[in-house]
């Protein structure tokens, strides 16, 4: 027996990847629909060997079904992951809306899975921004065992993180850069994104930090230790699929680079690909397509008592995105409703 399972926005970068995953995970399905905006309606997507047709959101009812994965924007979330909620149907949201609603859990699987218990105040659950899951499946074991203080991120985004809107300027700019009689203004991106990196994702607040930063911060306090001293640089990168992220990470004990990489290793979620030889380490385009979140260039940092360099790169629409939310649908399944 089987789960009754929604995917809301089925047609975007994020919904189709979530139906992937479902289908590569052979998640319990024992009813699946596909739903989007009404101009999409009616457009075909795929489910493992199934061709599904989606349907209309504004008219769907969603009794009768545990759980939705839902990944349209915060103001099509505002409308209907409510309406899910009070019809019984657990929401497993995408969207920044509810991350930071105290009486909304917040989870990375790897990382605070007994949160999952929280879902039941407002049958919800929020999926994290896609920078800040890589890191803290990274950060978690290493906090268990030597205790971070600080860390210093930067990071390096893809512009699928901008959704479909952001990879086509990319595509359509590069083209343009080897032909002199066209230009493609910028529109999603404030700047040229083409052979150019932009260090503001998101807007800016009043401190100066973008938006983007400041949810890395607000998020890894939520899922890992409110105690943990964040600063973080984001930048926009000409990559179609992958963020990137370069860590500083300095820890109330001493914690050996080898004693580091053997922990890692060992943890959930994460491969270690970390030679000391040119080309040893992994870059975006080769985790595309991957589960893993992959660490690389770890390192004892020489100005400070007890401090690591490291490397950090994931598909940001899996792992980021649609592997989680889907990695949170197993662990409600598992943990919690017990029908599959």
């Amino acid at each position: 027996m089987g789960y009754n399972v929604v995917v809301v926005g089925a047609t975007g970068n994020v919904g189709r990847e979530m139906l992937n995953i479902l289908a590569e995970r052979e998640f319990p399905v024992e009813k699946i629909a596909a739903l989007a905006s009404r101009r999409s309606l009616g457009t075909e997507v795929s489910f493992g060997d199934k061709t599904l047709t989606t349907q209309d959101l504004d008219q769907f009812d969603f009794s009768g079904w545990d759980m939705a994965l839902f990944a349209v924007g915060s103001e099509a979330t505002k409308t209907y992951a409510p309406k899910a909620a009070a019809a019984g149907c657990v929401v497993i949201d995408n969207s920044s809306l509810y991350r930071y609603d105290p009486d909304i859990p917040l989870i990375v699987p790897e990382v605070n899975p007994e949160a999952v218990h929280g879902y039941a105040k407002k049958n919800i659950i929020a999926n994290p921004n896609c920078s800040t899951a890589q890191m803290v499946v990274a950060l978690k074991p290493l906090h268990d065992r030597a205790k971070i203080k600080r860390v210093v991120v930067s990071t390096y985004q893809s512009v699928s993180g901008a959704g479909k809107e952001g990879m086509d300027e990319l595509w359509d700019q590069t083209k343009a850069v080897y032909n002199p009689t066209s230009e493609v203004p910028p529109k999603k991106f404030q700047k040229q994104i083409a052979f150019n990196l932009i260090p503001q994702i998101d807007v800016f607040m009043e401190d100066g930090n973008t938006k983007e930063e400041w949810k890395m911060v607000a998020e890894t306090k939520k899922i890992l230790d409110p105690a943990i001293k964040l600063t973080a640089t984001c930048v926009r990168v000409p990559v179609f699929v992958g963020h990137s992220e370069a860590l500083n990470i300095e820890f109330e004990d001493f914690l050996d680079e080898d004693e580091a990489r053997d922990i890692l290793r060992e943890s959930p979620g994460l491969m270690v690909i970390d030679k000391r030889e040119p080309g040893g380490y992994v870059t975006p385009v080769e985790c595309v397509g991957e589960y893993a979140t992959f660490i690389s260039r770890i390192r004892q940092d020489s100005t400070l008592e007890n401090g690591l360099n490291l490397w950090c790169v994931s598909d940001n629409l899996r792992k980021g995105a649609a592997l989680n939310a889907v990695q949170i649908a197993e662990l409600l399944g598992r943990e919690v409703l017990k029908k599959g």
